[in-house]
């Protein structure tokens, strides 16, 4: 990630002063450090850290500190992935939502000007500014923000669905303000229980472990209360900055704000739910959610991630669902041969497809439902499935990732890919946190 600073020891440090109750002690000796010595980055990081342990998220925000902990991406990334390697999630989700805080809401847009004016997300954008003016969450000011966002989604697509161009503010003085930008993030918090009782989870490890390559569906995953919380979530929430991928789908991750205290539980209690499938022999790794719709070719996003266990689900009503043959998931029983790199089996299509070809792989469709999860071996090949959905912005797809673990530390299966392909580089240990191109 491009820094050289220690997190793990520091995280250390602020969970055993945050479970020895001596969270305020630290802060003031560290305070008081700060003030009588030279800067030091590791101490400013620790302040912050201290603050966000203890969910004073607002304060960290503007604690003096951050400025003096050095630029966000050399440090903020390691704290986030140190604390879910430590299995602290509120001191995770408190890095990665000042991280989306205090970079996707700033009012310079040249701060928030890494994702270009595209069709799908002018388009995505202006549906969910009008959805949150009906519910009143924006007031009637956003009229005219309303109007700037149609006329350049207009120009815009008069160009063609591909067309693309960067944020100017000269050119688009109407959307300076508001594009890319941190406007609304619904508070989203913990329920009684998140996980539902309708779906048995020593079966689903003993039907994981027992089978190879690794794929098992869940349905009735979520409880309606934890489903009904996430799915509004992602609605309300302005979050969505990854515009980069094919087909106008769109994303976000942890670090883009697609984080809050249901997500953490959620993530909790299926480490929990499932010890030896999960459990404490793979951390969480990363989060991320995916919209697209109404319609997405089918075999277009082919790859493996990162992790060693994926748990995949699906939130936008059946209602929405044209054709509820597809719109789910297709998962290969080949895995990503270890010695090929993230771009080569997370992107390259030209070297996966005959790969898989040569394999002679099989595959398995999971067909689209509300509320069903498929967890698989996060390194076998896998793909959405055709999209056919109905038009309009509640009926938009929406699938939640849940990554556990690193691909090279998988003991469930056997390696299916046999030897290692010659001429590719070692497989890269993903950041966690990393703005890698991310495939769905």
């Amino acid at each position: 990630m491009g820094s050289t600073w220690e997190a793990g020891p520091v995280v250390a440090r602020v969970r055993a002063a945050t479970g020895s109750g001596r969270t305020q002690e630290r802060a003031r000796a560290l305070a008081d450090a700060l003030r009588a010595g030279p800067a030091d980055p590791t101490a400013h990081r620790e302040s912050v850290l201290l603050l966000l342990a203890a969910g004073r998220w607002d304060e960290a925000a503007e604690d003096p500190a951050v400025t003096g902990a050095g630029p966000l991406e050399d440090w903020l990334p390691d704290a986030v992935t140190a604390a879910l390697e430590q299995c602290d999630f509120t001191l995770a989700e408190g890095c990665a939502r000042l991280f989306a805080r205090l970079r996707w809401g700033a009012d310079d847009p040249a701060a928030r000007s890494l994702v270009p004016l595209s069709v799908p997300k002018l388009r995505h954008d202006l549906a969910q500014l009008r959805h949150l003016r009906g519910l009143g969450v924006l007031g009637p000011a956003y009229a005219d923000v309303i109007a700037a966002y149609e006329e350049a989604h207009a120009r815009l697509a008069e160009r063609g669905p591909d067309a693309r161009e960067r944020l100017d503010p000269e050119a688009h003085p109407g959307l300076t303000g508001t594009y890319n930008r941190l406007l609304h993030v619904r508070e989203t918090p913990r329920v009684d229980r998140a996980l539902s009782a309708r779906w048995d989870p020593a079966a689903v490890q003993r039907e994981y472990l027992a089978n190879a390559p690794g794929v098992v569906t869940v349905d009735d995953f979520l409880t309606e209360e934890a489903l009904d919380g996430l799915y509004r979530f992602c609605l309300e929430s302005t979050i969505w900055f990854g515009n980069r991928y094919d087909h106008g789908r769109l994303g976000s991750l942890m670090q883009d704000g697609f984080v809050n205290p249901l997500l953490m539980q959620i993530a909790e209690e299926l480490r929990d739910a499932l010890p030896e499938l999960i459990g404490e022999r793979y951390p969480l790794r990363q989060i991320w959610g995916f919209k697209c719709g109404p319609e997405v070719p089918a075999d277009v996003t082919t790859h493996a991630d990162f992790a060693a266990v994926n748990v995949n689900f699906w939130i936008t009503p059946d209602s929405a669902n044209a054709d509820p043959d597809s719109g789910g998931l297709v998962v290969h029983d080949v895995d990503a041969p270890l010695s090929w790199g993230f771009d080569s089996y997370n992107g390259r299509q030209d070297l996966i497809r005959p790969f898989l070809r040569s394999r002679r792989s099989r595959s398995v469709t999971v067909p689209y439902r509300h509320n069903r999860a498929v967890i698989f071996n996060s390194d076998l090949f896998h793909a959405s499935d055709a999209v056919r959905f109905h038009p309009g912005y509640e009926n938009l797809r929406v699938n939640v990732t849940m990554l556990y673990g690193d691909r090279e530390a998988e003991t469930h299966h056997p390696r299916l890919s046999g030897p290692a392909t010659a001429g590719l580089r070692p497989a890269w240990r993903s950041a966690a946190l990393s703005r890698t191109r991310v495939r769905v």
